[in-house]
Formats: C-alpha cells, sequence, structure tokens
C-alpha cells in the first residue's frame, strides 16, 4: 500500500507549508513522504489525515467501502509492506473505531523518528525480533508472544534491539466517551 498524501493535499487545495502549519511537521519530512523516501509514524499519520479531512483509508490508498466486512490479503505471506516502516493491515472507515498496522521499528532513529503519540488507547503485539518500547520514561525490552497496552497519548517509541528484523501488530482504538 503506498501513501497517496500529495493527490490529497493537492486535491484539498493545500500547500506544504499549510499542511506543516496545520500538522506541526515539518515541510521537508511532508516532502520525503510524498516522495516515498520517509513512511509516517501512526501518530503522523494521523495528524496529516486530520489536516486534510479525510480517513486513514483514504490516506494509505485503500478504496472507501462501505461494506461492514474488510479483507487486506498478505503478499507473499506477508502482511502489508514489508519495506516499510508502518503499513496499514486493517481496512479503515469512519464508522471504525480500531486501525491495525505492522510496525517495523529499526535499530537508530531511522528518518529522524521522535517519540509518537496519538489520541486513544494502544495494543501493540510482538511478532519476530526483541524491540525496546519507550514509553513516557519507562523502558521495556519486548519479546516475540509479547503484548502491551497503554494509553497512547503518553509519548512511545520503538527500537529493534536484535539484528533479527523485528516487527509488531499495534491495533490504535479511539477513546469514545460515552
Amino acid at each position: 500500500m503506498t501513501l497517496n498524501l500529495k493527490f490529497l493535499r493537492v486535491q484539498s487545495g493545500m500547500t506544504l507549508e499549510q499542511l506543516a502549519t496545520d500538522t506541526g511537521l515539518t515541510r521537508s519530512y511532508l516532502s520525503k513522504l510524498e516522495r516515498g523516501l520517509s513512511s509516517p509514524s501512526i501518530g503522523s499519520a494521523i495528524k496529516i489525515a486530520e489536516a486534510l479531512g479525510t480517513t486513514l483509508d483514504q490516506f494509505y490508498g485503500q478504496p472507501d467501502d462501505n461494506d461492514p466486512v474488510t479483507i487486506v490479503r498478505a503478499r507473499n505471506g506477508k502482511a502489508g509492506v514489508t519495506d516499510n516502516y508502518l503499513s496499514l493491515v486493517a481496512g479503515l472507515s469512519d464508522e471504525r473505531t480500531m486501525r491495525a498496522f505492522i510496525v517495523r521499528p529499526t535499530k537508530t532513529a531511522k528518518h529522524g523518528r521522535i517519540m509518537s503519540h496519538h489520541e486513544g488507547e494502544e495494543i501493540l503485539f510482538v511478532l519476530t525480533g526483541k524491540i525496546e518500547l519507550v514509553i513516557g520514561k519507562r523502558k521495556e525490552v519486548l519479546s516475540p508472544g509479547d503484548c502491551v497496552q497503554f494509553d497512547s497519548t503518553i509519548p512511545h517509541k520503538l527500537t529493534q534491539m536484535t539484528a533479527e528484523a523485528a516487527s509488531a501488530l499495534v491495533v490504535i482504538a479511539n477513546k469514545t466517551v460515552p
């Protein structure tokens, strides 16, 4: 799946500078996203989609479909785009409260990754490799099968800890007030 950022930005009549102002992200970073030289964190993707007045499914180039069942098929037995830091793996619509991604952290802060934070609650399930989760001032080393649930407004970051490629399923649910 590829980002639909430039199309959506141009369609909305926004310049990179306007989008940078509205999201709090740099023009340079947004330009790299548009050119496919970087991929956004979950928090950045949410900010960009909100600023563009769109959904994450449209941002990630998914068809907007009212079907109550959404299936995203694996490619060659792998979920998402295997060379991307972050891949959307669940079809999203405005009616959905959950979003699912495969995240593939690296050993270094590739592409200037900073602590992410966004509205909602997050579940992180480690699929492969060892991952360090920094959440607030806390650091945890997670192994395959480990699962963490937390308030995603707390700044957090993932780093690969071993030579083995690391990946995790991340599910985000927006909190709703009854």
